[in-house]
């Protein structure tokens, strides 16, 4: 494909519509936001959802351990930083309203706290994200895995709510309070830390610098099988916004950790894609998938999310492997 064709297909395809599910503001920055970047930029609008304000994130950077002010309001901090990182990614946002339940630690882990997010009925929290489903009306979502990604309470209760939204969107039955059915086409995971991708990040700074931040990482997936990939999505012109957006969240990132041990243009080289695994789709689609709006025609998205009665082409949402005492919901 010449780059008039590709420039032809990305005006032909622009108008779609991305919601990004995320648990706390700084994960839609670290997880697919070059290819959030990507969207907007091609003339696509996304919006990212916050489920939580992350009230009870630990400070991260080093530099701002010891700021009375972010200490004294975090919450207000973090809002502040979510404003900018949307900003410079190009996407609406909006906060879903509930409490970080934070990262309970120990063995056995001590119970959440009384009213976090983690212990939010489902009948509270569905209604909640369907409300903004049905008035964004997005073509795809994206959010975490049956497991968050990782297993903090706050993730797994994300994906909770956002494969049993996806699935009543399309429903008139379902929540009629919270607007007319709307069906968002593909429901997507994000996959952006392979063991394969941090596989490679770590032998390119050992070739460089003889030494790797990522070496636990390693160790931590010995035995585990990996991801399904699904999608790989080429973003490497978009690691410089990535990046921009991480840094937006001071509290949160440590402008000299790992994050940052390889330049954008770098990390371009060296892994251009982020991945996702397709988990959920209403039409059909291509093997091999470099597009998270692949199979969707911009000319008929909008009445086929709106018709209702469809039936999924495919069906990967998969019941959580974690132990019983680190699942919510």
């Amino acid at each position: 494909m010449t780059d008039s064709d590709q420039t032809a297909l990305d005006a032909d395809r622009s108008g779609l519509r991305l919601l990004a599910v995320h648990a706390h503001p700084d994960d839609e920055s670290s997880k697919g936001s070059a290819t959030v970047a990507k969207y907007t930029a091609a003339g696509h609008q996304v919006m990212v959802v916050s489920c939580t304000g992350g009230e009870r994130g630990d400070i991260l950077n080093p530099k701002l351990a010891d700021n009375a002010e972010v200490k004294r309001d975090m919450a207000e901090y973090r809002r502040h930083e979510m404003a900018k990182a949307a900003q410079i990614l190009g996407v609406e946002h909006t906060w879903l309203g509930f409490v970080d339940s934070g990262l309970p630690e120990g063995d056995p882990r001590p119970p959440l706290p009384t009213g976090s997010f983690g212990l939010e009925p489902l009948e509270v929290t569905v209604p909640a994200l369907l409300r903004v489903i049905r008035e964004f009306r997005p073509h795809v979502m994206t959010t975490y895995d049956e497991n968050g990604g990782y297993p903090h309470p706050d993730h797994i209760m994300t994906h909770v709510v956002s494969q049993a939204a996806f699935r009543a969107a399309g429903d008139p039955s379902a929540y009629p309070q919270t607007g007319p059915a709307w069906q968002p086409l593909k429901l997507y995971y994000d996959r952006g830390f392979s063991r394969e991708k941090m596989s490679a990040m770590h032998e390119a700074l050992l070739a460089r610098d003889g030494e790797s931040p990522f070496g636990d990482w390693m160790k931590r997936w010995d035995g585990m099988p990996p991801p399904r990939i699904t999608t790989r999505v080429n973003v490497g012109d978009y690691f410089g916004v990535r990046e921009q957006a991480l840094l937006a969240h001071a509290t949160q990132i440590d402008p000299d950790g790992s994050f940052f041990a390889l330049s954008p243009a770098e990390q371009a080289e060296i892994w251009p894609t982020e991945e996702w695994e397709l988990a959920a789709s209403y039409v059909p689609v291509p093997a091999d998938e470099d597009d998270l709006f692949a199979g969707i025609d911009p000319a008929t998205a909008d009445a086929l999310a709106s018709k209702g009665g469809l039936d999924l082409v495919v069906d990967d949402i998969r019941e959580s492997t974690l132990p019983e005492n680190l699942r919510v919901g």
